[in-house]
């Protein structure tokens, strides 16, 4: 199945239906926080987090290909996902922060840069979880895997999928198709190293995880942080470390004015 083109996707529709999702709008917010979820993963699960953010509206970006837009092709190839966020996604109106979870964070950071080099506001802070600093070594590339083995290397990487993945077998299929796609992004991602941001970078992972985060230094000018929190992968699914995590972003965004 071909990916859409970015041209393709501003024919497509309403930016604020298509693209992003929100669950309280918060109209006297003072920042937004836009949220890039991990491979196979979708914007809802980070709409709850604006129950412990006071004053941020959070929003979701929703990718072709991921519920709710599921029946549309998905982007395999970064550029092109980038493409189409920048030229459909009005960012703002006034400021903003991005947070990226592991493949998530890699297009933040993507659309960050872009923003800038195309002259556009960005974001103010960007905040990156669980996911090592580019350039990096891919492993071996798993997106073209049988079915079967997808899913055991799926699982082995990020933890186990919900047993009904396992039994039934058109949802099992329709979860494949997230993860195939979101891995051949960044298994064919190729970072070209550029002008580094000048914004406030803040990286979080799970003292389980393996590597580095520090090198994220590296891709800005401005200020650098980070956190290590219990857990692994998905550290934020346990409530107490959710918490933690949002303490940090909500005062980072908070210093903010």
């Amino acid at each position: 199945m071909a990916h859409p083109t970015a041209a393709a996707a501003r024919s497509a529709g309403p930016t604020a239906t298509r693209w992003l999702a929100c669950r309280d709008r918060k109209p006297g917010a003072t920042a937004q926080l836009y949220c890039f979820a991990h491979a196979g993963g979708s914007a809802g699960e980070f709409l709850r987090w604006s129950d412990d953010l006071p004053g941020v509206r959070v929003l979701g970006l929703k990718l072709p290909g991921r519920a709710p837009r599921q029946q549309e092709p998905p982007f395999t190839r970064m550029p092109d996902l980038v493409d189409a966020l920048v030229e459909q996604v009005g960012f703002g109106p006034g400021p903003f922060a991005f947070f990226g979870h592991s493949l998530g964070g890699l297009v933040a950071h993507e659309v960050a840069r872009r923003l800038r080099d195309a002259g556009r506001p960005g974001p103010r802070r960007l905040f990156v979880s669980s996911v090592q600093p580019p350039p990096f070594t891919t492993r071996q590339p798993v997106h073209r895997l049988p079915p079967a083995e997808l899913l055991t290397e799926i699982e082995r990487r990020w933890g186990a999928l919900p047993a009904v993945v396992h039994e039934d077998d058109e949802l099992r299929d329709v979860v494949l198709g997230y993860f195939r796609a979101d891995m051949e992004i960044a298994e064919t991602y190729a970072f070209d190293p550029g002008t580094p941001l000048t914004v406030p970078v803040t990286a979080f992972a799970g003292d389980q995880e393996d590597g580095d985060l520090t090198g994220w230094g590296a891709h800005t000018t401005g200020p650098f942080r980070h956190h290590t929190l219990r857990g692994g992968h998905f550290y934020f699914r346990d409530p107490e470390q959710r918490r933690e995590l949002l303490r940090h972003v909500h005062r980072a965004l908070s210093a903010e004015h």
